[in-house]
């Protein structure tokens, strides 16, 4: 029955549940040979056992995104492999034994942790997200033409009383700035001669044209009034209409987003949980297969002694039964006869044989016992010596600073704008030296978060900085202050970040392990003292990791298009160097550069770090730093004169800040204690 279970809950899984339900069977089989011939295990046998291991070992071992439920269980599960590796557990076999239920739940995983998200049908990837705003955009044109929104009659009236008309008897003014021009036959001279004054009949002819002149100014000045008015009466209804869109865009743009995201999170945690239920289901299958081998082909030897000093010796083994008899005795001597029985591994049955009487009923005087002969000589713990600190080859320490910046203005003459600032910054390290100076370990870890407030309280909350890195490197002594070393290095950001200024709706540019780059490193460290070191690493692995697709445009960190991730290898050279300008005064300066081995020409990776620190007081210093990169992978958009964008290429980014505030540093010697007598 648990195979024919195992064997339809693996029915929708993927080749890796099928690989898993193979290595079952043939664990199933193992188990049958063992229980009925009983012997040592042959090479094919092994190899079976070990993949079972390496079943339990991926889970609960390695695999970071498969998170424990119980973590009694993860102690026992190791317990379990260490017994078919090395030796016999009893309490892992019990406690597993007892775990062994049909509804337990060894491991699982969140739906944000599943690798192949992009592969699991029904989710929605950032590509395709783009594609749906842009339709969304194309149908909203499309109805906007087809049934344009209507305009209210305020906005129309409004329009109407803005128009720049030209006033009655003003008309002249049209003709003055050449916006129309006068017909020949309309046009009087500016001085009119003599003789046409003392004409009556060329008198009356120039009293018709000035009449007929002035009804053509007013013709076209009431002409040019309804074209004003119509003009202005459009424009405000154009604008009108392009708000009612945008409004009607950015709504639906986010009620777009939103569904994508309720849609991926509902088909990453069905598919998530129909994963989880079948590697329990494989788990608990090879946690069966092994523990039933590991059960059978021990043995457990029990000695139990009496009053008098006899001893009998009591096997306990699955599927044989054992019966031994054993004889108690009181003070008085008086005996008791009780028949043990095997069970299993780890139980027995105890019985008192039949016919048994006690003759004893009068008050007997009792044996003294001399209590005081079981109690422990502690008189071996009074001689205790005195403490002592050594120094182990661990040396903590770190900095943590605080700046906090605040401007206010009102009715400020000259002028200004109130702000707010804070900047956070936490260093800490962990070093290991070994006496002899043969083995270093340096591991580091740097924690800076940055907010801004323009304007004061009420305006936009900006980040200007926010950095997670860690970093570990082990080396061994080479030759004289030179290291074979191993570096592993991580770095992301906490916080979302956005192109500033941001929308109502803004589109996030980066986000939590969102990109997440990871370098893996091996070369040759210089290191002469703790203040230098120069690290050449011919063999280097970079990582380019995107966690949420769907959020965060990859193509941006030069992911592809449905990947969430790329590596490339390369040359990797790192220089660090810190001194003390003044006692109060110092300067450390980091720089890093990667060059990829697949294109060296064109693709090159530089990261350099300068800070000087000045201390004011024994709390308050103040930091400068300059932070130079450049990525070839991180594209930044290209604009032509006419503000089209015509592409993307990796630029220069620089970062500079100045800040006073409180700062506090530790570094000491890990030191433990030692008795003498």
């Amino acid at each position: 029955m648990l195979f024919l279970r195992f064997n339809r809950k693996l029915k929708t899984t993927s080749m890796v549940q099928h690989k898993l339900r193979s290595i079952f069977i043939a664990l199933v089989a193992l188990l049958f040979v063992k229980t009925s011939f009983a012997q040592d295990l042959n090479k094919n046998d092994r190899q079976v056992l070990d993949s079972g291991i390496e079943i339990l070992r991926s889970y609960f071992l390695e695999n970071e995104n498969w998170q424990i439920a119980d973590p009694q269980v993860k102690n026992d599960i190791s317990g379990l492999i260490h017994h078919i590796e090395d030796a016999p557990l009893d309490s892992v076999l019990h406690n597993l034994n007892r775990s062994q239920q049909s509804d337990t739940i060894y491991v699982f995983r969140l739906p944000e942790n599943v690798e192949d998200s992009l592969s699991v049908p029904g989710y929605i990837a950032a590509p395709e997200v783009r594609l749906g705003i842009e339709q969304i955009g194309i149908d909203l044109q499309k109805e906007a033409q087809e049934n344009p929104v209507p305009v209210p009659l305020q906005v129309i009236d409004n329009a109407r009383t803005m128009a720049p008309l030209i006033p009655e008897n003003k008309g002249m003014v049209l003709f003055a700035d050449s916006l129309y021009t006068l017909p020949d036959s309309l046009v009087i001279p500016e001085v009119i001669p003599d003789s046409v004054l003392n004409s009556p009949e060329q008198f009356r002819q120039l009293v018709r044209i000035d009449s007929l002149r002035i009804a053509f100014i007013e013709e076209k000045r009431l002409e040019y009034n309804d074209s004003v008015t119509k003009a202005t009466i459009d424009k405000a209804s154009a604008d009108y209409r392009q708000r009612m869109f945008e409004q009607q865009l950015m709504f639906r743009t986010k009620r777009y987003q939103d569904e994508v995201t309720l849609n991926n999170y509902r088909v990453l945690r069905a598919y998530n949980d129909s994963v989880m239920v079948n590697v329990n289901d494989t788990i608990r299958a090879v946690i069966d297969v092994l523990t039933a081998y590991a059960d059978f082909v021990d043995t457990t030897q029990i000695n139990i002694i009496n009053l008098n000093g006899e001893a009998t010796d009591i096997v306990l083994q699955n599927g044989r039964e054992h019966f031994s008899r054993l004889w108690l005795k009181n003070e008085q001597n008086d005996s008791l006869q009780v028949l043990v029985k095997s069970t299993d591994k780890r139980g027995m049955q105890m019985l008192i044989n039949d016919g048994v009487t006690f003759q004893r009923f009068s008050e007997r005087q009792t044996k003294d016992f001399d209590f005081e002969s079981l109690k422990e000589d502690y008189s071996r713990f009074s001689d205790v010596g005195k403490a002592y600190e050594v120094e182990t080859p661990w040396r903590i320490g770190g900095d943590g600073s605080v700046g906090f910046t605040q401007t206010y203005y009102e009715n400020w003459k000259k002028g200004g704008e109130s702000a707010i600032s804070l900047l956070m910054i936490l260093k800490g390290f962990a070093n290991y030296e070994s006496s002899d100076g043969k083995i270093k370990w340096d591991n580091n870890a740097e924690f800076r978060n940055g907010w801004l407030q323009p304007g004061g309280r009420g305006s936009e909350l900006k980040k200007n900085d926010d950095k997670l890195e860690i970093t570990s490197r082990f080396g061994l002594r080479a030759l004289k202050k030179w290291y074979y070393s191993a570096e592993f290095n991580f770095n992301t950001q906490f916080f979302r970040g956005y192109n500033y200024p941001k929308s109502e709706h803004p589109d996030p540019i980066s986000a939590f392990l969102a990109p997440a780059k990871t370098y893996f490193k091996v070369g040759m460290d210089y290191k002469p003292n703790p203040d230098f070191s120069l690290f050449l690493s011919p063999f280097s692995i970079k990582n380019v990791f995107v966690r949420d697709t769907a959020l965060i445009d990859q193509t941006k960190f030069g992911v592809e298009e449905g990947k969430k991730a790329f590596w490339e290898p390369g040359l990797n050279a790192e220089f660090k160097y810190k001194t003390n300008l003044t006692p109060d005064i110092s300067w450390e300066t980091k720089y890093k550069m990667f060059v990829n081995y697949k294109d060296p020409v064109r693709k090159l990776d530089i990261d350099w770090e300068n800070n000087l620190r000045m201390r004011l007081t024994t709390y308050i210093d103040l930091k400068m730093m300059l932070h130079l990169i450049y990525d070839d992978d991180v594209l930044f958009p290209v604009y032509n004169d006419a503000g089209d964008k015509v592409g993307e290429k990796a630029k220069l980014q620089i970062k500079e800040f100045i800040t006073v505030g409180f700062s506090y540093s530790i570094n000491k010697k890990v030191m433990r204690t030692k008795r003498i007598r």
